[in-house]
């Protein structure tokens, strides 16, 4: 009948899970306890009907409903149910009938849930266990044969045929074994006297007792029967129920009476004397209750946790000083109480991480509150609380759904510019007044391989030309040169390493692959060519590696005289750009030059039109203060009319600051007309004199300042000819091979030097 009702229950679990799968596509898996980690245990993937190549992006994920422990893991590449840690059936679910886990398969992007249920086999992986290592019996000489003492019970944390099935005795010529079957299902054994004692021949008898599980292979357990041979002791206690029920709430406080068991033992004296003790109990309960061996009070000792365990067995033995025993059962049941506040519950296990370069609007995790009230005051609305990040809104980054509580990124991230920030999300009712709490949540953004290496030095390749002078008498491991580079992500993604891809002679250089150190491979022979080209890659350690290149040139010689002609290094490849750099070099300077030029005759065309004359009208010059070398020419007495001065002031000079004579034909002096010599003509040539001199005076200070100018000019074209060649690579291997009357302005000093870059 026991084992129609069991079976009854299980087919009607089977039903309710097959039924459940029906309708409302759960699954279920079973599978044995104790299996390794990792261990498959099925294709979620494939019974929920999933694409396995989304679910990474989905970011698929076991939420384990409450659950402390999260006993299983989806693989996001086969889509397989695996073994997240040791199970152990018994730990779980103790002696219930069935194990059962509810977990949960959380999708995003949208956001899925599947319910699966998770049924734990029992194996047989434990051995049966009696309370004690030896039981003790005091039997009466007078004991008749057919006479019954009660065995303890051995106990085996597995269910069904893997716990206790048969019992074994030790032969010998007084007692056999008799195997009882309690109602529950369990066995346990009687002593029967198959032969009188005689304590004048066998005062003490020593049997071992031994409990046999149905697993396979079975395992068993031992202990040894002691019998000491006394005067008869014919009753056992009797307890005044066999079962009994107590209700007692979860919050119940330490030494609460629980309940007092009672028997009674009919013999007198010592024999009549009860004894009570636990029977077999786990570790956890066995720190919960207490158990007063004289009176049967038990008491509470520790507290309870209706969450933890709702139904409490508390076997009891009652035994005489005889050693004759009788049991019972104490059945708790825990009430539960309202001792747990509302909790935000996260599916995105307040952590999340996010790739940089993720998608606008892209789900990054999920947020779950739940409200034990009813209708609107249980109704949860979700949203962030207002702040900044990096001094921006919040709102700018994120935001949440406040039905379902999913939060969405609204930018694209970038690792190099932000790494982490912290918002929190408020969860409120639609009570009045409103109830809220809030919850915060790290945002990680991790990392992605998307920049490629910079190499400072040398320049990239196309970019420069960079010459290393490497002397003829270099040992092998000299340095040579060094590649320097730096990549802007982080961890892996910026570990570089330095390979030469390409060489002129690939045994004689060698390149560190972390240090980016180039040195020679072995010592310089004659026979090595003079010109080395060596092309150089720096990779990094991201998924998909990136890398830059770059290319030096190398010149085996101990000094720039030995080299025929540096140029042909990089003619072949940069003829066009040599020719190009010239023409722009050159007509940059040809165009200052020629507008120099013209704003230089603009300014003399204009002075030009607006002479300012020193006198009205022309007057006639003695010829007693004219310069000695000046004579007089036709008799006229003044200088001839094609020796005229003109005087122009430079754009800026005031009018002022120069003044200027010119003769002119018209009103000249006739031969025979004489100055006389007055004073005051004398005065007037003097003060004359003063003025020419100082105007003279003036215009040498112009001349100067209008060479100084020119000088200037010049040497701003030499300036420009110079930075042409320096920021233009290709100029540099032809520089020395100009002719003097090309550039006959360059200094010596601005010629490299032997054994420095060009």
């Amino acid at each position: 009948f026991l084992s129609i009702c069991v079976a009854g229950e299980m087919f009607g679990f089977l039903f309710f899970v097959l039924m459940a799968h029906t309708a409302y596509g759960d699954v279920s898996y079973s599978f044995p306890e104790e299996m390794k980690r990792g261990s498959v245990i099925g294709n979620i993937a494939k019974d929920l009907g999933l694409d396995v190549n989304r679910l990474s992006s989905r970011k698929a994920r076991i939420d384990t409903e409450g659950n402390r422990k999260r006993y299983c893991d989806i693989n996001l590449n086969t889509g397989e149910l695996t073994v997240a840690e040791r199970i152990d059936r018994e730990g779980l679910c103790g002696k219930k009938a069935l194990c059962v886990i509810n977990q949960e398969l959380v999708l995003e992007s949208p956001l899925e849930l599947y319910r699966f249920i998770i049924n734990i086999e029992d194996i047989n992986d434990n051995s049966p266990q009696f309370t004690e290592n030896v039981v003790k019996f005091e039997i009466q000489e007078s004991a008749v044969k057919g006479s019954r003492y009660l065995l303890d019970e051995a106990h085996d944390a597995d269910i069904g045929l893997n716990s206790v099935q048969s019992y074994t005795l030790q032969n010998n010529e007084h007692f056999i074994l008799n195997i009882l079957t309690r109602e529950i299902g369990r066995k346990y054994g009687e002593l029967v006297l198959n032969k009188e004692l005689d304590r004048e021949q066998q005062k003490e008898v020593t049997l071992i007792l031994t409990a046999v599980d149905g697993g396979t292979p079975p395992r068993s357990g031992t202990v040894a029967i002691h019998i000491t041979v006394l005067d008869a002791n014919d009753n056992a206690p009797v307890f005044s129920q066999d079962i009994y029920k107590v209700s007692l709430p979860e919050n119940a406080p330490v030494d609460t009476v629980v309940v007092t068991v009672s028997a009674t033992d009919a013999d007198e004296g010592q024999n009549g004397e009860v004894t009570y003790a636990f029977s077999h109990l786990s570790e956890i309960v066995r720190h919960l209750f207490f158990l007063d061996t004289m009176s049967g009070e038990i008491k509470l000792k520790g507290l309870m946790d209706f969450e933890e365990e709702n139904s409490i067995e508390l076997p009891i033995q009652a035994k005489d000083g005889q050693g004759l025993a009788s049991h019972c059962t104490v059945i708790i049941d825990v009430i539960d109480i309202n001792d747990n506040a509302p909790m935000i519950v996260i599916n995105s296990n307040y952590r999340a991480h996010v790739q940089e370069n993720n998608k606008l609007g892209s789900s990054i995790c999920s947020v779950s509150a739940t409200d034990p009230d009813w209708r609107q005051n249980g109704t949860v609305i979700y949203s962030l609380l207002s702040s900044d990040v990096n001094d921006a809104p919040v709102s700018s980054f994120l935001s949440v759904n406040g039905d379902t509580g999913v939060i969405h990124a609204v930018r694209s991230f970038d690792y190099e510019q932000l790494k982490s920030f912290k918002v929190l999300v408020l969860a409120r009712d639609n009570g009045s007044p409103p109830l809220s709490s809030n919850v915060t949540v790290s945002v990680f953004i991790t990392d992605e391989n998307d920049n490629s290496p910079q190499i400072l030095y040398p320049s990239p390749e196309g970019n420069s030309f960079m010459t290393e002078m490497v002397p003829k008498a270099a040992q092998a491991r000299s340095l040579v040169s060094k590649v320097i580079a730096v990549d802007a992500d982080s961890g892996q993604n910026a570990w570089l390493s330095y390979h030469i891809i390409k060489a002129t002679d690939p045994g004689l250089f060698t390149i560190g692959v972390h240090s980016g150190e180039i040195r020679t491979q072995r010592d310089i022979s004659e026979s090595d060519s003079m010109k080395q080209n060596l092309i150089v890659s720096v990779r990094d350690n991201g998924q998909p590696s990136l890398s830059a290149t770059c290319a030096l040139y190398l010149l085996i010689s101990d000094n720039l005289a030995e080299v025929p002609e540096l140029k042909d290094m990089s003619r072949d490849e940069s003829s066009s750009k040599l020719t190009f750099y010239l023409i722009i070099a050159l007509v940059s300077v040809s165009t200052f030059f020629l507008t120099f030029i013209i704003i230089i005759l603009a300014v003399r065309f204009c002075r030009r039109r607006k002479p300012r004359l020193l006198f009205d009208g022309a007057v006639a010059i003695p010829s007693a203060y004219l310069p000695p070398n000046y004579a007089e020419v036709e008799g006229a007495g003044t200088l001839r009319s094609t020796y005229n001065y003109d005087a122009y002031l430079t754009t800026g000079s005031r009018t002022s600051d120069f003044k200027f004579v010119r003769s002119y034909n018209e009103g000249t002096l006739t031969a025979d007309l004489t100055l006389k010599k007055t004073q005051s003509a004398v005065d007037d040539l003097e003060g004359l004199d003063a003025e020419i001199s100082d105007s003279f005076q003036v215009g040498l200070t112009k001349s100067f300042f209008f060479n100084c100018t020119l000088l200037f000019d010049l040497q701003i074209m030499c300036l420009c000819f110079k930075f042409t060649v320096f920021f233009v690579p290709e100029l540099r291997c032809i520089y020395p091979s100009i002719p003097p009357s090309i550039h006959p302005s360059i200094h010596p000093s601005f010629l490299p030097s032997s054994g420095s870059q060009l």
